[in-house]
């Protein structure tokens, strides 16, 4: 339920944060009065950021400063003040200039994604890769590398591709593997990588002791190809951007943070909260319900191949971001990703 602002108390409330994203520092009455055009007595403001703080909104950090906004603050600015404009037609050439220059493997578009995000909005850029237990598999190859080495090549409809090297305990010749990769493509192609999981025990639980030789070597090979893949692959890039960030200037916490984005499981449980539903999602602060980067905060999108969704996308700074620019960067970026990835 919105929480009802007079235009005066929704015009202070802006002032504030608005100058408080571009300096990270409390903002007193005396800024206001000078900056936001009301023409009120530095006493009339005083008056209405004491009721912008009883709802909440704002907060005085130390007695004598000035406010500083609160996450509910920042919601309600995002949701009910803040204007968003699309990207001008320069900064969509900008992005779009930078996809025409990177490889076309859907790996290297996620890393260039993920440095389009960093270098556009000055904090972290990051790029959640398809779930591999979600993308459909188009092609399937063995290749012999030495006695007991093979490697597993896997193509999905949207280009991404995972190289798997794998043990053996029998010695296969390359005419051998074909055979294998003709049969499993048969078998598995045009289902996602979790129904060709699926598919193979089935397989193996009712064919158990009936299939030949090159059925039980295929399965082998199949299992170990396909049962060992990570989930997902994060790329991170800008994390040089937020050191200068007045938040995060205390040593043991800019060390936290930067242990909570290397951890996988912590950027996949960011990904979970994100990806759906659809479309541009803001996580302020403790939203995001990930504590390790409660100090941040989060917009991010999903992309999607032939409208299904396949990851996320996003920029991760302080909660004072500069929201009106990130905002329709990441809408923008990630429609573009969506393009490339349903391009034939």
């Amino acid at each position: 339920m919105e929480l009802f602002l007079s235009e005066r108390m929704r015009l202070i409330l802006q002032s504030i944060i608005d100058n408080y994203i571009l300096t990270a520092e409390p903002v007193g009455s005396r800024t206001i009065s000078k900056e936001s055009g009301l023409h009120l007595s530095a006493a009339t403001i005083r008056n209405i950021m004491s009721d912008l703080e009883d709802v909440g909104l704002i907060f005085q950090p130390y007695t004598s400063a000035g406010r500083v906004p609160t996450e509910k603050g920042f919601r309600f600015y995002i949701d009910y003040i803040l204007n968003i404009h699309d990207l001008s037609d320069t900064e969509q050439r900008a992005i779009r200039s930078r996809y025409l220059n990177s490889q076309p493997e859907a790996l290297d578009l996620f890393r260039e994604t993920s440095r389009i995000l960093s270098s556009s909005s000055h904090y972290l850029g990051v790029v959640w890769a398809p779930r591999m237990s979600s993308v459909v598999l188009q092609h399937i190859e063995f290749v012999r590398l030495k006695r007991h080495v093979v490697l597993a090549i896997l193509v999905t409809t949207t280009g991404l591709v995972h190289n798997r090297i794998i043990e053996v305990e029998e010695t296969f010749s390359q005419s051998e593997l074909d055979r294998l990769s003709d049969y499993m493509k048969g078998l598995l192609t045009g289902l996602t990588l979790q129904q060709v999981r699926e598919r193979l025990l089935e397989q193996m639980k009712a064919e158990k002791g009936v299939y030949d030789r090159l059925f039980e070597q295929a399965f082998k090979l199949g299992e170990k190809a396909f049962f060992s893949l990570d989930d997902t692959d994060v790329f991170i890039e800008g994390r040089t951007n937020i050191i200068g960030e007045p938040e995060f200037g205390n040593l043991s916490r800019m060390a936290e943070l930067f242990r909570a984005f290397e951890e996988k499981a912590t950027m996949v449980k960011l990904l979970d909260k994100c990806i759906d539903p659809k479309g541009v999602q803001i996580a302020i602060g403790s939203e995001s319900q990930v504590q390790e980067i409660e100090a941040c905060s989060l917009v991010t999108s999903t992309y999607s191949y032939k409208g299904e969704v396949l990851g996320a996308l996003g920029v991760i700074g302080p909660r004072r971001m500069n929201y009106s620019k990130v905002i329709p960067l990441v809408d923008y970026t990630a429609r573009v990703l969506t393009e490339i990835l349903e391009a034939p």
